[in-house]
């Protein structure tokens, strides 16, 4: 290589350098003025021009030194930034290419200009400056390129990313919209299948009644025992109602277990001695205050015991509270019923289900509202049972709970 290519070389550099706003100035008219670079018209000067020096001068350096790979690193790092930027104000990559691809020629044409006025600046210089300057602004557009599909295969999984999760939501909104019309319809089947049976044996009594006056008494009795259950019946939907559509805030308060336990025995007293049923209870004497919600707690109990009055027909009915590790305490009720067979265990706290003969009254919601209500008070809900054998639940409570806002749908 010659001292006199090297100059000239030089000097075409220094004459780059020295015309870089004019040449930056032609290169955006021709871009503005471009059908093919669309999105160029909604850039102002500064934004369409501000990354097009680094570029410039890496190319300077190139020529100058006469080698690009000294320079690769930093034309990669001023492209890719470059590519990312265009990306961001929105161009395609094909008005990416076009843009670069009017900066090249207009590089091509200023040294095209510079040879024609240096005599002294040989046709192989001119030659390989043309080369050094088309195989950087190449460079440039690739590297361009790559960051600008990167970026746009990043919107692309962002966006199917949020697609995806969109219709997970949906889906489980549709499943769960199917549950609730399911729900309806089973309520609507269980409800009928009751009330049907109520009515009939409703009926029949009526007509016993004014078939046989001497039978009246009997048949009022019937009819009597059926509305019972058919309030019985509303009763329970009612209060699982209640308790899925409570919202409000969880309030919590101080309240003695003594006085819970003594209200629980009195309220069971008689429904039980009605079924000549012993009625057993014990509290924990090292008990006294909790705090939570005295309300739900008393419905937890309520549900539990009615639930095993309702299907014990001899024996006893125990009712216990009693103190339990890490500052919880326990709300224990067994009984000597028909108990829960291995098969029916797993269902018997869904909605409407019902591990007994169809002729006990009920909708099968007790349960269900003891593992709502426990889930809200944050108990921990456990049972034991065996066919013919009876039944023992327990639920698990803290000392403290601390009041929270209800969870959002």
């Amino acid at each position: 290589m010659s001292d006199t290519s090297v100059d000239g070389l030089k000097g075409l550099v220094a004459a780059l350098r020295e015309q870089q706003n004019a040449l930056t100035e032609r290169w955006m008219k021709l871009v503005f003025g471009d059908q093919e670079v669309e999105h160029s018209d909604q850039l102002t000067y500064k934004q369409l021009a501000d990354h097009l020096p680094s570029i410039f001068d890496e190319i300077c350096i190139v020529l100058e030194s006469r080698n690009l790979r000294e320079q690769e690193g930093a034309i990669e790092r001023d492209a890719r930034q470059h590519g990312q930027w265009r990306w961001q104000q929105g161009y395609r990559v094909d008005e990416l290419v076009r843009e670069l691809d009017l900066f090249r020629q207009v590089l091509l044409l200023a040294i095209g200009e510079y040879a024609g006025a240096h005599d002294d600046f040989s046709r192989a210089d001119e030659e390989h400056a043309r080369l050094m300057t088309d195989e950087v602004v190449s460079f440039v557009t690739l590297a361009s390129i790559r960051e600008a599909v990167g970026e746009r295969d990043s919107k692309i999984d962002e966006y199917t990313g949020m697609l995806e999760r969109a219709n997970y939501e949906l889906t489980l909104r549709q499943k769960l919209i199917s549950d609730l019309y399911e729900t309806r319809m089973q309520v609507t089947r269980h409800v009928a299948h009751d009330l049907r049976n109520f009515l009939n044996v409703f009926s029949t009594a009526l007509q016993l009644a004014a078939r046989s006056p001497a039978k009246r008494d009997t048949a009022l009795g019937l009819a009597n025992r059926q509305v019972a259950d058919m309030a019985s019946l509303v009763d329970e939907m009612v209060e699982y109602s209640k308790v899925l559509n409570d919202d409000a805030v969880l309030t919590v308060e101080p309240f003695d277990l003594v006085g819970l336990f003594d209200e629980l025995i009195q309220a069971c007293r008689v429904a039980s001695e009605a079924k000549g049923l012993k009625l057993l209870g014990h509290l924990d004497p090292a008990l006294g205050m909790v705090t939570s919600n005295r309300l739900k707690v008393k419905q937890v109990a309520l549900n539990l015991l009615s639930n095993a009055i309702k299907y014990t027909s001899s024996g006893e009915i125990a009712l216990s509270i009693v103190a339990a590790p890490d500052e919880r305490w326990k709300l224990r009720v067994a009984d000597t019923g028909v108990g829960i067979s291995a098969a029916d265990q797993e269902r018997v706290f869904e909605e409407f289900e019902r591990a007994a003969d169809d002729d006990i009254p009920g909708a099968g919601l007790g349960l269900a509202i003891v593992k709502e209500l426990s889930r809200t008070l944050e108990g921990e809900l456990r049972f034991q049972s065996a066919k013919g054998r009876g039944s023992v639940f327990e639920v698990t409570f803290p000392m403290v709970l601390a009041p929270k806002a209800p969870e959002s749908t």
